[in-house]
């Protein structure tokens, strides 16, 4: 029986190591692993190289994972804005190195990577400091830039809601960079609203096929029913649940 489920979100990013390179999904606030970002701040791996749309807002989330020390490098498009003290500070003092990507290349690097593309030329950037080294040709009159897919080890999304094969579905623009960072890493978790049991997903409204997940976990309750009867469950931590009046 196939079960993508783990209990906790710390055992679903139990195993990530030292110098891995993680996507972490969302637009800003909208559609950031809130939870999973904590429990690798609570797991400690360090060295990290991280490839987001930005460099964090405030203290919470990436920005924390940051303040704590453990990225050694942002792979991001927007990494100074009013609230990215966070990040602001540690660049300017040396201690997190930056490979700024025009937002458009950024979707598109890792898109290809999840594609198999092994390089595409966009003229995004042709002319400025972004295309320094890189390969660049004339097509059909317009001047291109050689770009690199963007992989990655581990991709930590945010998705509304699963069935345990993986199947997602995502809440309006949080879907955001989740679909294509989920088909882009060697190992996908996403954490979700809720699990629910197969078949109740809409299959239209699938857009992360179970195939591009490998962890999915419930940052709230989840509960199991079967022909209207509940039949277990767990609440975040992944102690069980008692049955309640209302669990069907």
């Amino acid at each position: 029986m196939i079960d993508k489920t783990v209990p906790t979100v710390a055992e679903a990013v139990g195993d990530i190591p030292d110098g891995a390179t993680i996507m972490i999904g969302g637009f800003g606030r909208a559609g950031q692993p809130v939870e999973l970002i904590g429990a690798l701040i609570a797991h400690g791996a360090k060295n990290l190289t991280i490839v987001n749309n930005n460099a964090g807002n405030g203290d919470t989330g990436l920005a924390a994972l940051l303040a704590n020390k453990q990225v050694r490098k942002i792979i991001c498009s927007f990494p100074r804005q009013s609230d990215s003290w966070v990040f602001d500070g540690l660049y300017r003092a040396g201690e997190i190195e930056l490979e700024l990507v025009p937002q458009g290349n950024l979707a598109e690097r890792i898109r290809a990577a999840g594609a198999g593309i092994g390089a595409f030329f966009s003229p995004t950037g042709v002319g400025t400091e972004l295309a320094a080294g890189k390969e660049e040709r004339e097509i059909d009159g317009r001047r291109y830039v050689l770009e690199y897919p963007i992989k990655a080890d581990f991709a930590l999304i945010s998705a509304l809601r699963a069935d345990r094969w993986g199947n997602l579905v995502y809440r309006e623009t949080a879907r955001n960079f989740g679909p294509i960072m989920a088909a882009a890493a060697t190992t996908t978790v996403a954490q979700v609203d809720e699990v629910v049991p197969l078949g109740t997903l809409d299959p239209e409204t699938v857009v992360t096929p179970g195939i591009f997940t490998d962890r999915v976990v419930a940052v709230g309750e989840r509960r199991w029913v079967r022909d209207g009867e509940f039949v277990g469950g767990v609440d975040i931590e992944g102690q069980p649940l008692e049955e309640k009046e209302d669990a069907a």
